[in-house]
C-alpha cells in the first residue's frame, strides 16, 4: 500500500503547499480582501482539521497501537505521540519571531498598510521572513499530509484541502509586503509560491525517512502526532486569526460548516 499511494500522496502535498501561490493571486486581484471571507475560510479549515483529528486520525492511531501493544499501553503511546506532535509544532513556533509571524497577516488591506509602513526595506524584510517562517511551518504539514494519504487516500484528500485553505492567506501575507517593497508582482508571487514548496519537500523527506522502517506501529505514532499538529494549528493559528478579522459568529459558523462537511464526506466514503 505504501508504494502504491506514494505518487498520489506527493501530488496532494504539492497541491496543499502551492496554494500559497493562489493566495498571492487573490491578493493581486483586489485591493481589499474581504475580512469576513477570510474569517469564514479559516474557521472552515479549523473545523475540518479539528473534526478529522479527533474523529478519524486519533482513533486510527489508537486502534493501530492498541492492536500491537495492547489496550493500555497502546492508549499511552497514542497520547504521548499526540502531545509530542503538539510539542513539535510549538517548538517550531518559538523559532519564528512574533512580529514576522505570517499568521498575524497584518497586510491584507494594501492601501491602508502601505501608508502605515512606508519603509520599503522593512517591508521586503517582512516578506522574506514571512516566506521563511511559512516554509518552516509547512514542512511538518507536508509530512502529515503525505503520511495520511499513504495510509488512507480519502483522509489525505481531506487534510490536504484543509491545509490548502489555510495556506491561501499565508500566501497573501508573503506577497503583499514584497510587492509594496519591490513594486514587482512577479517577484512577490515567486516568494509566495516558493514558501509553499516546503510541504512537498516534507513529503519527500517522509518518503525516504519512513520507506525502510514503515510498520503499523510507525503509522500509529505518526498518525497520533499528525492529529496533535493539526489541533495545535487550529487552536493556535486558525481560530485566533478567524476571530480577529470578523465577528465571532462568522468564525464559529465556518468551524461548524467545516465539521459538517468533514462529517458528511467521511460518512459517504
Amino acid at each position: 500500500m505504501f508504494e502504491e499511494n506514494v505518487l498520489f500522496a506527493l501530488g496532494l502535498t504539492l497541491f496543499a503547499g502551492l496554494s500559497t501561490g493562489i493566495g498571492s493571486l487573490v491578493a493581486f486581484s483586489s485591493k481589499k480582501f474581504s475580512p469576513k471571507f477570510l474569517s469564514a475560510a479559516l474557521g472552515l479549515s479549523a473545523g475540518v482539521m479539528i473534526y478529522v483529528s479527533f474523529v478519524e486520525i486519533f482513533p486510527k492511531a489508537l486502534e493501530s497501537l492498541s492492536a500491537i501493544y495492547g489496550s493500555r499501553m497502546g492508549h499511552w503511546y497514542t497520547i504521548i505521540a499526540f502531545f509530542a506532535g503538539m510539542g513539535l509544532i510549538a517548538l517550531i513556533d518559538t523559532l519564528v519571531p512574533s512580529y514576522e509571524n505570517p499568521h498575524e497577516m497584518k497586510y491584507l488591506d494594501f492601501e491602508q498598510k502601505k501608508s502605515v509602513i512606508p519603509d520599503d526595506q522593512k517591508l521586503l524584510r517582512m516578506g522574506v521572513l514571512s516566506a521563511l517562517a511559512i516554509g518552516i511551518h509547512n514542512f511538518p504539514e507536508g509530512l502529515a499530509t503525505f503520511m495520511a494519504a499513504v495510509k488512507d487516500p480519502a483522509l489525505g484528500i481531506s487534510i490536504a484541502v484543509a491545509i490548502a485553505i489555510h495556506n491561501i492567506p499565508e500566501g497573501i501575507a508573503v506577497s503583499v509586503p514584497v510587492y509594496y517593497a519591490t513594486k514587482n508582482r512577479r517577484k512577490a508571487f515567486i516568494y509566495s509560491f516558493l514558501s509553499g514548496l516546503a510541504e512537498p519537500v516534507g513529503a519527500i523527506l517522509g518518503f525516504f525517512l519512513f520507506k525502510a522502517i514503515i510498520t503499523d506501529a510507525a503509522f500509529g505514532v505518526v498518525f497520533a502526532g499528525v492529529a496533535g499538529i493539526m489541533i495545535y494549528i487550529s487552536f493556535d493559528e486558525l481560530l485566533p486569526t478567524a476571530e480577529e478579522y470578523a465577528e465571532h459568529h462568522v468564525a464559529i459558523t465556518g468551524v461548524i460548516a467545516g465539521m459538517l462537511i468533514m462529517a458528511i464526506s467521511l460518512a459517504l466514503l
